[in-house]
């Protein structure tokens, strides 16, 4: 099974995906690096004046007196070689050891976001999906509708004033306090659940429709034709041509979810990637809101080409070489 599924990994297509993924990179650094130098006000900015001697002084320690196709192709060649450069804020921290600090736990709430929403809304879509216009269908798409339209903004406050204030089940937010500081269910429960209830109800719908579709199908007719149980004929035949639509969702949004929990982040006090760009947009910190942008494409070009990979090998008549 894993050799026949290797072979199906188009390796061609793959290599010319990563190739492309160079200039595509680039342009974002460029677009990105002159729209930060283009919006107004500056990382030393304040309400007081500094005098023009520290101004230089400060300029010409991070390269800022430079002229400004020097300042990109230093910045570039930084990036090149791994360095984000230093943060403008966050004194004696580079903005590799900021992204090194929020990142893990970004991805930590992101990817247990997706995984309970894959398996939930996945399941409760099959569920929905094979009873078609019945009770149990209405009641989960009315639940799912309920999920898409409440914002996380919403939900968050509402399962911090039940389960944390009220019952005091889970903690409020953060990480918990010296000595105690880590990722634990006590403290990252609630904000994973907040995340996972608007993809849970994006994915039920999604797979409910697509096996709806997938059952009508005519290879699902042939397989009940050769005398196959319900249970094989869903499990083995509609289930993986079910998920194709899924693949295709699941890629982007587990991009989108693992580095674009800021609201979540900062409700819950969390000191995630999201966090950090949000607090170097506002303080004009060039240097760190260009290091998670840069994470933010990279994991987004990644995860849609492992998109693209899994659609090829759960469907045989996709070839991309």
């Amino acid at each position: 099974m894993l050799q026949r599924a290797f072979r199906r990994i188009p390796w061609g297509y793959t290599f010319r995906r990563l190739l492309i993924a160079i200039p595509t990179m680039l342009a974002i650094i460029t677009m990105a690096f002159l729209m930060m130098r283009a919006a107004p006000g500056g990382p030393f900015d304040g309400e007081r004046k500094l005098p023009p001697a520290t101004e230089q002084a400060i300029a010409a320690k991070f390269g800022l007196d430079k002229p400004l196709h020097e300042q990109y192709l230093d910045y570039v060649a930084g990036v090149v070689q791994g360095d984000f450069g230093p943060s403008y804020k966050t004194l004696g921290k580079s903005v590799n050891d900021l992204i090194a600090d929020g990142l893990p736990v970004s991805l930590t709430i992101g990817a247990l976001t997706m995984v309970i929403s894959l398996i939930l809304g996945t399941a409760l879509g099959v569920f929905a999906g094979l009873r078609q216009n019945t009770a149990a269908d209405f009641g989960v798409m009315g639940v799912a509708m309920v999920g898409i339209s409440v914002p996380s903004f919403v939900i968050g406050p509402i399962l911090i004033l039940v389960f944390a204030i009220g019952a005091g089940v889970f903690a409020v937010g953060g990480l918990g306090t010296y000595p105690n500081i880590g990722m634990s269910w006590h403290n990252m429960t609630l904000p994973v659940l907040t995340l996972s209830l608007a993809q849970i109800a994006i994915i039920s719908r999604l797979m409910r429709a697509s096996i709806i579709e997938t059952m009508h199908a005519n290879h699902i007719r042939t397989a009940r034709a050769k005398g196959l149980s319900e249970w094989h004929v869903i499990t083995r035949h509609a289930l993986p041509s079910a998920m194709l639509p899924l693949v295709s969702y699941a890629g982007p949004a587990m991009a989108r979810v693992m580095t674009g929990s800021v609201v979540i982040e900062k409700l819950f006090g969390l000191p995630g990637l999201g966090s950090y760009f949000v607090n170097g947009a506002l303080n004009r910190d060039y240097t760190l809101v260009m290091g998670a942008i840069i994470v933010y494409a990279g994991l987004i070009i990644l995860l849609n080409l492992v998109a693209d990979i899994l659609y090829a090998m759960l469907d045989p008549k996709v070839k991309y070489d």
